[in-house]
């Protein structure tokens, strides 16, 4: 019930919609009693009796209007007066005139109803789907490095389109046939106290009875959800590792895999269906029985000279009968809101889960950077490992800083924790003596320009990539950055020029090529620190000598921190600290590290074989 809050604090934007929904659900029950109680009447004129003796009508007041006795006197005297008065055959025109109107504002008043409806239904889930794509955004990295893809891909589109349909279009409904039934049973205790008192003695049994099975629903659809994230996980592995695929004849294996795990997600959704499906018939068939045994009761209390009258029985049943539809509905909407419950509960462990990276309330915004980053006794654990220890460096304002060492040595996680993706498990990283936890998020990574080994580009355009993050952006500006990029050339060979799509993740480009946008793209927002990560390690010689070109300039009066694979390419750095097994076991210029005849010297010489 808790998740459910969710739901209802988004309801609360739409006050206004929501009021006019219960008018026009009011007002459409009304004019649809109107009409069947107009009925009478009707069966009174063409049977040609008299279903009760007249009484003098009673003023209606607040301290009786929910007489039925008095309500159905006066109801019977106006009627029965009304045909007296102008004839059978012409009350009997204009009765069937108000019923035809009566029945024409019930069906207006649904539509608008429909119609105001939609922009509650449709905006929740507006508002639901920007909170969870805002929380995607916000999490740390290490909330993605723990799940699965393809979890939380069914999380943020299955999920989310089965609380559409099953718990806010249910939600809507249960709003609405509520009112219909209260004012439908209402009446009919009007008509006959007895009957209804009756009809719902019999009533609670069939609720009983499809309560039951609903309790297993939510079980099983949560474990529906969770077989089609496991389905999904393996189509996207498998797109991503088709290469490998291929390379091994893995082929037939891939699709056993798949094959198992469909299964699996079929046989759980056979049993969801089986359940859901159960609703509408056996609501139905219980529904005819309790309209069964109700008829058999009042043709009892006709036949034995009780109060109820022949044209009163049908009006009665014709109405008994509009009130199962909403029961079915209600009960459809509670089928549907436990299977929707699973899913509710799969968005909300997203929504909840914990930020970790926190910009504190009173955090300093700072705009530019003066003197220089300090790593002051950092350590860093990722789960259990330890992956930097006691690490202590400084880097001045307009230096270029290598950081190298073996696979493993924590080489990345510096990068990471300067711009905050993660937090320090110990110690202290200051910029210009500021912590960084101190400041506004945004403001520190407004001073970091990133280039990844692994270039992350986006289907969009070329210039909309080098200008990502910028809502206006100049094409001059772009060519510019571009050009010292070294991508213009081969830009302008594209089809489209700067207009081009680029496809997922750039695939229509070579590895060079996408490094090179990357750079372009940190040179456009023009950072006072470049932080390279490993920039040139995963391309070919020609590639590299491109990219390393375009990488010195973008690097000329700038803060550099450069995380290096091959070591021929920060030579010249102002300083290099090399890390061994999360700790600094050597740190200087090129010339004293090789000297000193240590690791760096062990790397340099391994690369020159």
């Amino acid at each position: 019930m808790t998740n459910f809050k969710r739901i209802l604090r988004y309801l609360g934007f739409y006050k206004s919609n929501i009021i006019l929904v219960f008018l026009f659900i009011i007002l459409s029950v009304v004019f649809s009693l109107f009409s069947f109680a107009f009925f009478i009447p009707v069966f009174e004129i063409l049977f040609k009796t008299k279903t009760v003796e007249l009484i003098a009508p009673t003023p209606i007041s607040w301290n009786n209007i929910f007489n039925s006795q008095i309500l159905k006197d006066n109801f019977y005297y106006y009627s029965n007066s009304f045909i007296d008065n102008v004839g059978p055959q012409q009350a009997l025109f204009y009765i069937i005139l108000f019923i035809t109107l009566s029945f024409f504002l019930k069906n207006l008043f649904r539509y608008l109803e429909s119609f105001f409806t939609a922009p509650i239904r449709n905006g929740v889930m507006l508002r639901m789907r920007n909170e969870l794509y805002n929380k995607i955004l916000i999490l740390p990295l290490s909330f993605y490095s723990e799940r699965k893809k393809g979890d939380l891909i069914t999380r943020l589109t299955s999920d989310v389109q089965e609380v559409e349909l099953s718990v806010v279009g249910s939600l809507v409904m249960l709003i609405r046939e509520p009112i219909t039934l209260i004012l439908y049973v209402a009446t009919l205790i009007i008509l006959s106290p007895k009957m209804t008192l009756f009809s719902f003695i019999l009533l609670p049994f069939s609720g009983f009875i499809i309560g039951k099975i609903s309790r297993s629903l939510k079980r099983t659809a949560h474990s529906g959800q969770a077989h089609l994230s496991n389905l999904i996980s393996t189509i996207e592995e498998s797109i991503d590792g088709l290469r490998i695929i291929k390379a091994f004849n893995a082929i037939d294996h891939a699709q056993t895999n798949f094959e198992k795990e469909n299964q699996r997600y079929t046989k759980f959704m056979n049993k969801i269906y089986r359940i859901r499906h159960l609703a509408t018939p056996l609501s139905e068939f219980l529904g005819v029985c309790v309209v069964a045994l109700a008829i058999w009761f009042g043709g009892r209390l006709i036949l034995n000279g009780g109060s109820l009258s022949a044209p009163e029985l049908i009006v009665y049943i014709v109405i008994f009968s509009q009130i199962l539809p909403p029961i079915k509905n209600v009960t459809q909407s509670y089928y549907d809101i436990k299977k929707g419950a699973a899913s509710l509960d799969r968005i909300d462990s997203i929504l909840k889960a914990e930020e970790v990276i926190v910009e504190k309330d009173n955090a300093i915004s700072k705009s530019s950077f003066d003197e220089k980053i300090q790593f002051i006794d950092v350590s860093f654990k990722y789960e259990e490992a330890l992956i930097l220890k006691h690490i202590s460096f400084t880097i001045e304002k307009g230096k270029k800083v290598a950081i190298v060492g073996p696979s493993g040595a924590g080489k990345s996680s510096i990068i990471n924790l300067m711009s905050r993706f993660y937090d320090c498990t110990s110690g202290v990283i200051c910029v210009d003596n500021i912590p960084i936890p101190d400041l506004k998020i945004n403001d520190l990574r407004d001073f970091f320009g990133l280039v990844n080994q692994d270039t992350i580009l986006f289907n969009d355009t070329v210039a909309g990539n080098i200008a990502f993050g910028f809502d206006n952006y100049n094409i001059n500006d772009i060519i510019k950055a571009a050009k010292v990029a070294n991508a213009h050339d081969f830009i302008m060979e594209l089809p489209q020029g700067y207009d081009t799509i680029i496809g997922d993740r750039g695939t229509k480009l070579s590895g060079g090529q996408r490094q090179r946008l990357s750079i372009a793209r940190a040179l456009l927002k023009n950072p006072p620190i470049l932080l390279l990560d490993e920039a040139t390690s995963s391309l070919d010689t020609e590639s590299e000598k491109a990219v390393q070109e375009a990488l010195e300039l973008l690097m000329q009066s700038r803060t550099s921190i450069i995380v290096a694979h091959r070591l021929s390419t920060i030579t010249n750095c102002d300083k290099i600290i090399v890390l061994d097994k999360g700790e600094i076991v050597e740190e200087g210029t090129h010339e004293e590290l090789y000297s000193q005849n240590g690791l760096y010297k062990k790397l340099c010489d391994m690369q020159t074989i």
